[in-house]
């Protein structure tokens, strides 16, 4: 038994709840790997270093390299810390992190709450835009032709009656199965932007991006939204569309039972 897993089973250790946002742009997504600049690593050598212990975060999923997160929720474990003390600690920590993340929350949690698993739902957004963004294009994908999104959307409406989504799934990852539950998926127009929001019980690696790209091809009438359901039940990703730029994709919310927190 570790260290650290000693000090929790005595009672010396606290779970916190840690939510925070990023901007994904210089990393390869959130889990740690070899070699390569992760959200995950960035925050365990800035923790360990504040709170003078080896200190592992885990985070709520994966996200893509280049993909951002207005809400990403992780946890981990540390000494017990009053209110004055998170705070401060929060302030601290924002202060040695790079710009480019940025703390907002954290709070003790049940020692068995898991930020990962206990996850209800996660939301994702995607955003197009018809025009050029010169101060907005790290984070809008340009598309200059026009989409038809009432075919889009009724492709969305498609999602809902599928489970099994291999066919939007990046190859030979490590995975279980290709099941996911879709709970909400729609494009709407703003001022600036078309934005789809999808939102599941769990995703894929790759997912969103190849299913936007294969709803653009509905949008610019390349296929049929009767295509698309065809290609969710091919269940074979060569079949489905390119996937987009991750620069364009949002994590944007994730939801627990209440009474967790």
């Amino acid at each position: 038994m570790q260290a650290n897993e000693i000090e929790k089973n005595n009672g010396e250790l606290k779970r916190y709840a840690l939510v925070l946002q990023y901007n994904g742009r210089n990393y390869h997504g959130w889990q740690k790997q070899p070699g390569d600049a992760s959200i995950q690593e960035t925050l365990e050598i800035c923790f360990s270093n504040v709170l003078k212990a080896e200190t592992q975060v885990w985070g709520c999923g994966r996200t893509d390299t280049g993909v951002h997160a207005r809400e990403y929720v992780a946890h981990f474990d540390a000494k017990p810390m009053t209110k004055d003390e998170i705070n401060n600690f929060l302030w601290k920590m924002n202060s040695y992190l790079p710009n480019d993340i940025r703390l907002l929350s954290m709070k003790i949690v049940n020692n068995d709450f898991n930020s990962r698993f206990d996850a209800i739902s996660r939301t994702y957004k995607y955003y197009i835009t018809h025009t050029k963004q010169p101060f907005n294009d790290d984070f809008s994908c340009f598309i200059p032709q026009k989409l038809d999104l009432n075919l889009m959307n009724i492709a969305a409406k498609m999602l809902y009656q599928y489970d099994d989504f291999t066919s939007f799934s990046k190859l030979h990852t490590q995975v279980n199965n290709n099941i996911c539950k879709i709970m909400y998926a729609h494009w709407e127009k703003s001022e600036e932007y078309i934005v789809f929001t999808i939102k599941a019980n769990r995703f894929l690696r790759n997912m969103v991006r190849s299913i936007v790209g294969t709803m653009i091809d509905v949008g610019k009438g390349k296929i049929t939204p009767d295509d698309f359901a065809k290609i969710i039940e091919a269940q074979d990703r060569s079949k489905a569309g390119v996937s987009v730029p991750a620069k364009a994709l949002f994590l944007e919310k994730i939801e627990y039972d209440r009474t967790i927190f």
